[in-house]
């Protein structure tokens, strides 16, 4: 066997560095739920229009993307414990920068501070780091980092509405913003040491000639996987940003609201983590095929609900079914487009995922309408 003359570089401080990530990971974008916690509060102000704090969501989560190939190319010429320490103080400042208020501030500091060069800092160089540390079992370690957002959804909104409850808004983003820059700090300093050098086998299809994916140039997969997972987000996006709200709009307290959001994500970290173990199995194509019909269930069973006890029912096997790991696809992408290196394979892959939820938060208003209108028809009271 070929790949029995080469050693693994995976070894205990693989999971730490990894397991470290995940906690990066889920403060930093814990950051932006403050955000959406608050969305009404925030809206009260600039006359009830819910539109603009989910368009500041959005210009974070589309910053973070774009921002993913800027700070990716940087990591990959100095290294990653820069880029994660100056990420964190971006974040910190677009919080304490947003804390002034709609309109521009809120946009500044969430566009250009937090997505752009603070999580975006963070999020895409992370994969490509902890890929490096993991040579066996990568599909379960990317699986457990991209759990980071879904880790942060499950815990701080219910921490958020408290403490807005308590102290407002602004005072919340800035307490948060000082907190996540001792903690995430020290940790990078400490833990974020160069990965190890890993030794490829030469294979057979690597001697000049592009390998073909299904028969398929290489580059031709890749943008179709984009394009999946584009399409893949923005539905996804939906409940998770608008959920809190859509509870206020029901009646149902902001509270409660939050702790369905909770439920949502912590099934979606939990779910995540089996999702990993599959496509290190079957591979990212059948991950992505199976995801996508669960994902198809999901939302046709929030169609149909709108009480209380339905929509928890719902949020969390929502979580649980439709949150296929996109590790899977990470990492078969980045072996897909290999001669293009990773760093832009999984930087690419995060633009398009981030730019999907943006595009769902952005939707707010055509796509709520359309929800209840299909809702109802689907239910008997509107259609004809």
């Amino acid at each position: 066997m070929l790949q029995s003359t080469f050693s693994s570089v995976e070894t205990r401080r693989s999971w730490v560095v990894a397991s470290v990530a995940l906690l990066i990971m889920g403060i930093a974008f814990g950051a932006p739920w403050i955000t959406l916690v608050a969305l009404k509060d925030i809206a009260a102000e600039v006359r009830g229009e819910r539109s603009i704090p989910a368009f500041a969501s959005a210009l974070m989560w589309m910053g973070s993307g774009v921002g993913g190939i800027l700070m990716g190319r940087i990591a990959e010429r100095i290294g990653i414990r820069f880029t994660v320490i100056f990420g964190a103080l971006m974040v910190a400042i677009g919080l304490a920068l947003s804390s002034l208020g709609p309109t521009l501030p809120l946009y500044i500091g969430h566009g250009l501070f937090m997505g752009l060069i603070g999580i975006g800092g963070i999020n895409a160089p992370f994969y490509v780091y902890v890929s490096r540390w993991f040579d066996r079992r990568r599909g379960s370690a990317l699986a457990l980092i991209s759990s980071g957002a879904y880790l942060a959804g499950a815990l701080w909104p219910p921490i958020f509405a408290r403490l807005i409850a308590y102290a407002g808004w602004r005072h919340a983003m800035l307490y948060y913003a000082a907190f996540e820059l001792v903690l995430i700090v020290p940790a990078a300093a400490l833990v974020l040491a160069p990965p190890p050098q890993q030794e490829r086998p030469l294979r057979k299809h690597e001697g000049g000639v592009s390998k073909s994916v299904l028969g398929w140039p290489p580059n031709l997969v890749f943008a179709l996987q984009m394009a999946a997972i584009f399409t893949c987000c923005v539905p996804m996006a939906m409940p998770q940003t608008h959920l809190v709200a859509f509870c206020s709009d029901l009646g149902i307290s902001a509270a409660h609201g939050a702790a369905m959001l909770s439920v949502l994500l912590g099934a979606a970290f939990f779910s995540r983590q089996l999702w990993g173990v599959i496509s290190d199995r079957i591979g990212g194509l059948y991950t992505m095929l199976a995801g996508s019909a669960c994902q198809a269930v999901g939302m046709v069973a929030f169609l149909l609900t709108q009480d209380e006890v339905g929509l928890f029912t719902v949020a969390g096997l929502f979580g649980a079914r439709v949150q296929r790991s996109c590790a899977g696809e990470r990492a078969d992408i980045a072996r897909i487009v290999s001669g293009r290196g990773g760093l832009l394979a999984d930087a690419d892959i995060a633009v398009v995922q981030w730019l999907g939820h943006g595009d769902g938060r952005l939707a707010r208003r055509t796509s709520l309408r359309s929800f209840r209108l299909l809702r109802a028809c689907l239910r008997g009271r509107a259609c004809g």
